[in-house]
């Protein structure tokens, strides 16, 4: 799998406090071996995110992000319940 992050994300990213970011690297390797493993509780978004995925990090923290053709993955914005808006 190969994943791409959107200059949204690596900006998101780097304003994530430590912790989350340490968290985030754990869940990535998770996310690689699988997209849907249980931790992630990856789910499906709707209304005008429709086609777009996220995953937990934790109870507060998600990454949106979308499947691509052959293996590639896009992530496009990581933060609380606000990147859904």
């Amino acid at each position: 799998m190969e994943i791409f992050h959107s200059p949204q994300f690596a900006r998101e990213y780097k304003k994530l406090p430590q912790k989350i970011q340490r968290i985030a690297e754990k869940r990535e390797k998770l996310f690689r071996q699988d997209p849907f493993y249980p931790q992630l509780n990856t789910h499906k978004l709707k209304g005008r995110l429709t086609g777009f995925w996220a995953y937990s990090l934790d109870y507060r923290f998600r990454i949106i992000f979308e499947f691509g053709a052959k293996g590639i993955v896009y992530f496009h914005s990581v933060g609380d319940h606000g990147i859904y808006d």
